[in-house]
Formats: C-alpha cells, structure tokens, sequence
C-alpha cells in the first residue's frame, strides 16, 4: 500500500521551508519547531503552491491516491480544535480526532516513539508557530478494499506498535539519543526497511537485524544504514548536515530530507545519529553479480581508449570529465562511482534514474552551493543508457550486473508517467 508514497519529498524541495520555521518567541514552540524539523513534517503536509503545513500533497500508494492533511491550527478545517491528546493519538497511533485511521503514509509507526515531552513541544508549535489555513486539501480516493479505513484497524493490530522508545542494553546516553532520533521522529525506517507483503516493516528497531538493512522505494534501491561501514561519523554527519561528503552526494529522496530536515539539526543530534548508526552491526553483504574487472585495468583502458565497448565510450564522452577514468571524482564536488552503492546495489534503477533524470546537492547554510549533475535522458536512448550504467556497475572494483534495456524502459516509463 505505501510502495510509491514517498515520492512527495522532491516535490517539497521547492517550499519555502524557511519562512514555515521561523522561530517562535515561545520556548516550548521553538522546540517543537526543532521536532517537526526532524520529523520532516513539511515535506508531507505541503503542498506546491499552497500555505505550508496545509496538505494537499499527493501521495501515490499504488492503490489510490492520499492527500495529505491540513495541520495549521485552523480549527475548522486544521486541527487546531484538536485538544493535545487528540494530537498525540493522530500523531503516534494514526487516529484523527473524529476516530478515522490515517493510512500508513503517515508515519505514525515510528512517531510512536516520541515521548510526551516532545508531543507536548510539537503540540504547542502546530497550535502557536504556524499561520492557521482554511485550504481544504482533496479528498483520498483508494481502490477497494483500500477506500474502507476501517481495515487499518485490523493492519494496526497486525503490524503496528504503540510502544514507546527503547534503549538497548550497553548504550551510552549518545547513542541513545540517536537512537531515539533515528527510529522516531526520524522515521528513517519508513525508507530503509525492508517490507513485507503488506508493505509493513519487517523490523521495529535496531533489536532486529533488518531494521534499516536497506530495501526498495518507488522502485529505486535504499541501502542499508547499519553500520555504514565506509564512512566514518564524520562523513555520517557531513553528508546529513550538507548533502555531501568527501565521497557522495545525495540524489532522489534524500535531497529534500537533506534539505528540509537533517541539514536544520544541531551538530550534538547529527552527532548523535552517526554514532547510534556506526553502533549497528552491519548487514550482510550481498553476493558480488559480476567478477570485477578492476580498478587499474578499467583506468588503463579508458586512457588508452583502444577498443572501447559502447559504454566505455558513453562514460568518456559523458562522465570522465567530472568522475575521471579512475571513477574516483572530486572529493564533496563529483561522487565516487569506484564503490559507490548506487552502482553496486542489486536493482539498477537508483543509477538508471541518476543517468536520466540528474541530480542536485541541496542549498544549505553550511554548503549553500548547489552542484548540479545534468540528466541525459534525452540524450540517450534506451540502449545507450543501459549500455553506459551496465560499464558503470562492472568497471573498477564494481560487481553490479548488467543492464538491459528493459531495465531502462522501465525506468523511462515511470519518469514520463511523474510528470505528466
């Protein structure tokens, strides 16, 4: 059911995220403004052109179409008649005030977490810090049996949980409070859990080794987050706080949580975050597709340029001049492609859609520069797209399978179908 619904966090990028936040006098709503920074909430609750937090934001689940909700404290059509129980009921058990269950779209199986404290912060915000809006967003419309909200209850029974953070045994209070940054408000594993059949997560916390072992989003490949074993916290934290590290760059989804979200935490909780996900033992590395044809001999190849096959010739004309022959790029400039997880993961689709489409760092106050890598799926066809991401996937140390032109048809299908 929530397959394709957090393709919403790219149309948020262009929301004026700055003036929605700006601080409150009060203490109390200043830290809930803080909160709804980490928990992202504008990236659901606005929508192009409309008021932020006013909804109207749609959600494609696969089976219907959500539109997210109007959370300015308007009182007739917010929820700004909602006492700061009925609050916490919407926010940790997916209950709206009149009794109707929100879809899972809403992430309220990882708000769950959050202690009282900070629904009371979150609370005082939405009822004090944000412009009331009388925008009524468009009515949800599911494909049956999904149009019955009554189900929910039963998918709640089944898959959700309302109980509170957990510290594990032996953590240290930075860790934890990671923790509780990470499985709560962070709600980072909505997108890097794997689901089951009834798109429900298949873990709840950092107890259960799939918990943030990666999966798949709209059809691009999520990595793991456990463990990260090639960067270190600082990267961890350099790339969350400017979309950027010394070795990748952020595209697709993460730009705008990146953007809206993690760049506006202080250095404490980044820090905190990076050292609960070094914590993680790491997942199991998947089995390598291809044999890699190596570092030097993919180097030597494309400077002698003799022989090339179509996609060495592609990454020549198109990539070496940013990425250089040995795929190693320009530190927080050009990402690394030798390694990198897009290349290596095992659906192509993540690097099918970063060929076509381009990706952009987001603007942030410690990395206001925004690097743009240009898209060429206009340029190239099918075949030459598959030909290009097939070299980059096996060149160097990477053991990605080929790609084919199906693969990449795919891809184009989707990318025409978003933007119609």
């Amino acid at each position: 059911m929530m397959k394709k619904f957090a393709h919403f966090l790219t149309i948020a990028a262009g929301l004026a995220a700055s003036t929605a936040f700006a601080a409150p006098a009060n203490t109390l709503v200043q830290r809930g403004a803080y909160l709804a920074r980490a928990g992202d909430c504008i990236a659901c609750h606005s929508a192009p052109g409309k008021p932020a937090f006013a909804g109207g934001l749609a959600i494609d689940s696969g089976h219907g179409i959500i539109y997210s909700t109007n959370i300015t404290p308007d009182k007739q059509h917010g929820i700004g008649a909602y006492t700061e129980q009925q609050f916490a009921d919407a926010v940790r058990k997916g209950v709206k005030a009149d009794g109707t269950h929100l879809y899972p779209a809403m992430p309220y199986t990882s708000y769950a977490k959050v202690n009282d404290a900070d629904i009371k912060a979150l609370y005082a915000y939405f009822q004090a810090g944000v412009k009331p809006s009388a925008y009524t967003p468009p009515a949800t419309s599911m494909n049956f049996p999904f149009n019955m909200r009554w189900g929910m209850a039963v998918w709640n029974y089944m898959f959700a949980s309302d109980q509170p953070f957990k510290a594990q045994p032996g953590w240290s209070a930075q860790v934890r409070n990671g923790a509780y940054l990470v499985e709560g408000l962070g709600h980072c594993s909505s997108c890097h859990t794997p689901r089951g059949f009834a798109m429900n997560e298949k873990a709840g916390d950092s107890s259960e080794a799939k918990f943030l072992a990666g999966g798949d989003l709209n059809g691009w490949p999520v990595p793991s987050l456990r463990g990260l074993p090639r960067w270190n916290q600082a990267a961890i934290v350099d790339y969350l706080q400017t979309g950027r590290n010394t070795t990748s760059a952020v595209a697709g989804e993460m730009t705008a949580v990146v953007e809206h979200s993690t760049a506006h935490l202080d250095d404490a909780d980044l820090k905190s975050i990076a050292a609960y996900l070094k914590s993680l033992p790491p997942a199991a590395p998947r089995a390598a597709a291809v044999t890699a044809q190596g570092v030097e001999a993919t180097a030597k190849k494309l400077t002698s340029a003799i022989n090339l096959t179509l996609g060495e010739r592609l990454y020549l004309d198109n990539c070496a001049a940013c990425h250089f022959v040995n795929g190693k790029g320009a530190a927080r400039v050009f990402p690394v492609l030798d390694g990198a997880t897009v290349a290596n993961a095992e659906s192509p689709a993540g690097l099918i859609h970063v060929i076509m489409q381009g990706a952009r760092t987001p603007s942030t106050d410690k990395a206001p520069s925004i690097l743009v890598m240009p898209g060429f799926g206009k340029r190239l066809d099918d075949k030459e797209v598959a030909a290009l991401a097939s070299f980059v996937r096996q060149g160097w140390s990477n053991t990605g399978s080929p790609v084919t032109e199906r693969d990449v048809g795919k891809v184009r299908a989707k990318v025409q179908e978003k933007q119609e």
